[in-house]
């Protein structure tokens, strides 16, 4: 979720009413937002796999795959992408279904466009908000890494890293003796997961253990079917908190 602040946001529409969704689809353009819209959730999300989107608005009744399922696996793609679910269920357990997934918003039918757009710009400033805070640098064992610079530091010791060498090395840092899983972080790097991309991000793997591996506290580790796993000494993740 990159967009500058100076463009349009993207937004993922999904809405198997395809008259309300291209009333929401309109409003949003009127409104300065680029909106993609989806009829089901299989649609919605090879939308999502192909594109870059900065919130996904989501019906929760659609054919094919609910709006809950294709939340499920948004996520598990990244994590971090901002969810508003519609819904003409105003059953609790929905709502607490939406927000177990993670929803950083509910919305029940009927609504009106300007409340959905509050809303929507309320969960985009929260998101922005949390972006600004953002660490810039993270203490690997005997490592200082500058991701502003893009710089590897071990005592007197200064490497610049490359454009993916950084960037792979900061997302493994957001997830520090977690799992990076691999969509996440070709999605965000590389854009498109196909396997000439996943033998890219191979080879930038074991580019990063050669610079790290001064230090043999610091390991990053396959975890098989999943993606990798940054291993810093304890005292350094608890310096990233």
């Amino acid at each position: 979720m990159n967009t500058p602040m100076n463009e349009k946001q993207r937004i993922l529409l999904c809405e198997d009413d395809e008259s309300l969704g291209m009333l929401l689809r309109e409003y949003l353009q009127a409104k300065n937002y680029d909106a993609d819209l989806c009829l089901d959730g299989e649609a919605g999300y090879r939308a999502f796999c192909k594109n870059q989107y900065d919130m996904c608005v989501l019906d929760v009744m659609m054919p094919r795959k609910d709006g809950f399922q294709l939340a499920q696996e948004i996520r598990a793609v990244n994590p971090e992408m901002p969810i508003i679910f519609l819904t003409a269920k105003n059953l609790k357990e929905d709502l607490f279904e939406g927000f177990r997934i993670g929803a950083d918003d509910y919305i029940t039918k009927p609504f009106s466009m300007d409340e959905l757009v509050f809303r929507m710009e309320a969960v985009l400033r929260r998101v922005r908000g949390l972006k600004t805070k953002d660490k810039t640098v993270y203490k690997l064992g005997q490592f200082t890494f500058d991701t502003k610079r893009s710089l590897l530091i071990r005592g007197d010791v200064t490497t610049k890293l490359t454009t993916k060498e950084s960037e792979l090395l900061t997302l493994l840092c957001k997830h520090i003796n977690d799992v990076l899983q691999r969509e996440l972080a070709l999605k965000t790097i590389w854009i498109d997961d196909n396997y000439f991309n996943a033998r890219s991000m191979d080879v930038y793997i074991t580019k990063l253990r050669k610079l790290l591996k001064d230090d043999p506290s610091i390991e990053i580790n396959n975890v098989h079917g999943k993606g990798y796993r940054l291993i810093v000494p304890q005292d350094s993740a608890e310096d990233q908190e």
